[in-house]
């Protein structure tokens, strides 16, 4: 006997959380019709004769459907815990079944029961998520047409699956995506310790376990505590800092040496910097060869984690005409992940069903203006802009004319001097709005070889309140970018070897900053604030994300010929 139960916006059913659409109406949507059955833990095989264990939701009826697969190293026996856990990601399975789709929760390569040995985003896994695609279109119940779903890892997955092109996967839905594995640990060369150390040690933990913890005893209680309706509108705004923090009491639990404590030598010790190994876990390059139907999507806020990954991946799948993006504000992705369902099923019954959607309708980008609080459209990413650059000054203002001078801070905190810098404009005179990559070209001299530089962009209201914007990082040793990249900002790779800093010279440095859209309001104030350590109390990096410090202490030195450079859009 099926399972009845519903999730959706109409009255009736179990309410998702979060924005369902860009602030659209569509057509022809799927409506629910079926009820649910399921089988756990079936054994998928893959061709080195491994076996992947997924979960399969599936309409309880004759026939056959489309399919969509969710596939991550997290515990797929959690996706319907309704927790707000940054693991619990694959999206509702009782939003998708009952309108008409089987729903495919798979574990990767050694997680959670899996066969073999986890081994993070690299061709292996490539290779398993074509099998696990394949073999999902050939069931009785497929009816071929195979999409894919999740956001975070499941989303990295969804375009590692794509590059290699199996014949049946036929569009994706990646939001808050990775394309460089890298970019998950390191920061333009700052190891991204207070993320990476527990999400490993995290990943352990959750792998030994299965279903004994996970789906029976008190997981069935907590289960139906958290799904009464009162309970599960609080997470509608799941805080990013609390779920950080339940990450990091995850990754205390006891979990076997291998493979984890493997992993984490080999990225935080024996691959500091980009090479084979890394670019082994970067599918940027093979992207180029995908060709299916791809919505990309994000939210401002992830800033240190997804956020970049989601503009490289559409610059490289420029060639791609099937490609969409959509740009949410605060809250967008709570977790548990139910948001933009709608837009999700708007997107498949598209691609999966034939159904005239109207999703393809109007320009290809959709993103909301923080500060504007309104959605907008643009047809190229960035949108035009005027890149209005911005002096650091020696009295600490942030102004179009500089006042020469420089100013020092130390590095370690142990001398009688600032362990950071600020730079504050007056307040503006009119609203402007900020959308693209903005970029500090950086004159500094340093007393130490190395040294870190980690920026960090307000928005201060008239009242003092400061809410942050965006982060830039980079090493300064790895200093020599890509001199090739866009002079408007775009993203850009640090050297692949450390070079040492001219101990008491002038260099000039290119930070990025990760792209963000934001209306600086009138009499509001833009500020940029500097360090090379924020691990300290005074500095509060973005989603609690320190790094590791270099290990170098002394004193830098800004000159006032720095320019941060601000993509303005022509309001006229």
């Amino acid at each position: 006997m099926g399972r009845s139960n519903v999730a959706g916006v109409e009255p009736g059913q179990r309410q998702l959380n979060g924005p369902q659409t860009t602030g659209r109406q569509y057509r022809n949507l799927s409506t629910a019709l079926h009820r649910t059955t399921c089988e756990d833990n079936v054994r998928v095989p893959v061709r080195d004769g491994t076996r992947l264990l997924a979960d399969i939701h599936r309409p309880d009826a004759e026939g056959r459907f489309p399919a969509l697969i969710s596939a991550a190293p997290y515990p797929r026996q959690l996706q319907d815990l309704g927790a707000p856990a940054a693991i619990i990601e694959a999206g509702t399975s009782d939003f998708w079944v009952p309108r008409g789709y089987a729903q495919v929760i798979a574990n990767l390569r050694g997680t959670v029961g899996s066969g073999g040995t986890y081994t993070f985003f690299d061709e292996q896994e490539r290779t398993d998520l074509f099998d696990l695609v394949e073999w999902v279109a050939g069931q009785p119940w497929c009816d071929g047409n195979v999409g894919m779903i999740g956001i975070s890892y499941y989303a990295m997955s969804q375009l590692a699956a794509a590059t290699q092109r199996p014949p049946h996967l036929k569009a994706l839905f990646p939001f808050n995506v990775t394309v460089r594995a890298r970019e998950a640990a390191y920061h333009n060369g700052l190891f991204n310790e207070a993320f990476f150390v527990p999400w490993i040690h995290a990943l352990g933990a959750l792998s030994g376990h299965g279903d004994r913890l996970y789906r029976n005893g008190l997981s069935r209680l907590l289960r139906r505590f958290l799904a009464i309706p009162a309970i599960h509108r609080r997470f509608s705004k799941s805080d990013a800092v609390q779920v950080h923090r339940r990450l990091v009491q995850v990754s205390r639990f006891r979990h076997d040496a291998h493979p984890w404590n493997d992993l984490l030598e080999a990225v935080a010790t024996d691959h500091p910097t980009r090479d084979a190994w890394w670019d082994e876990r970067d599918v940027i390059g093979l992207l180029a060869d995908v060709d299916i139907p791809v919505y990309l999507g994000g939210e401002w806020s992830n800033v240190p984690l997804h956020l970049p990954g989601l503009f490289e991946a559409w610059d490289a799948l420029a060639h791609n005409p099937y490609v969409r993006m959509a740009m949410l504000g605060q809250y967008g992705l709570p977790w548990p992940w139910e948001s933009m369902h709608v837009e999700a099923l708007a997107w498949f019954d598209h691609w999966l069903k034939g159904r005239d959607t109207g999703i393809l309708e109007g320009p290809a980008i959709r993103y909301w203006l923080p500060g504007a609080e309104q959605w907008r459209t643009a047809d190229s990413w960035p949108p035009p802009a005027i890149h209005t650059a911005l002096a650091l000054n020696a009295d600490g203002s942030l102004a179009v004319v500089e006042r020469p001078g420089e100013r020092s801070y130390a590095t370690d905190g142990a001398k009688p001097m600032p362990a950071q810098l600020s730079w504050t404009s007056d307040p503006l005179p009119d609203d402007i709005d900020m959308v693209g990559h903005p970029e500090l070209r950086l004159t500094a001299t340093s007393s130490a070889t190395d040294t870190a530089w980690i920026l960090l962009l307000q928005d201060i209201g008239p009242d003092g309140t400061a809410t942050d914007i965006t982060q830039g990082w980079l090493r300064a040793g790895m200093r020599h970018v890509d001199e090739d990249a866009s002079e408007t900002g775009r993203p850009v790779l640090p050297s692949r070897a450390q070079i040492p800093v001219p101990v008491g010279e002038p260099v000039h440095y290119r930070i990025p900053l990760v792209a963000n859209a934001r209306r600086f309001q009138r009499g509001h104030r833009i500020r940029l604030i500097l360090t090379s350590d924020d691990n300290r109390k005074d500095f509060r990096p973005m989603l609690l994300f320190s790094h590791a410090p270099v290990g170098t202490v002394g004193v830098n030195t800004v000159h006032s010929s720095s320019r941060l450079l601000l993509p303005i859009l022509d309001r006229e």
